[in-house]
């Protein structure tokens, strides 16, 4: 099952990675314990917008940037996880016995 807040947490984590910063380092800048935003990457917890948009200036990053990464995530999460279409066979036509 894909899940928003997973999808989001790996984005949250790449960011804060690509930069070689902490996690102690981002919650601090962001004003959240550390054991929340660890459960935030982790996909464990679902963030409010308040807090999304903390941790996303605490990292540098815009919000609408890090939803348009999610996005994208989503996107190739859905299609590698579609279901396949089998065709379906047309009916067979009906005669009458007249």
């Amino acid at each position: 099952m894909i899940l928003l807040r997973r999808e989001l947490g790996d984005v949250l984590r790449q960011a804060r990675q690509a930069q070689g910063r902490t996690l102690r380092d981002v919650a601090a800048s962001a004003q959240v314990s550390l054991g929340y935003l660890s459960e935030l990457e982790r996909g464990e917890k679902e963030a409010s917008s308040e807090l999304l948009a903390s941790v996303c200036e605490a990292l540098g990053v815009r919000l609408s940037e890090a939803m348009h990464q999610v996005s994208e995530r989503l996107v190739l999460a859905e299609a590698m996880t579609a279901p396949v279409q089998l065709p379906v066979p047309a009916p067979e036509p009906v005669v009458s016995a007249a």
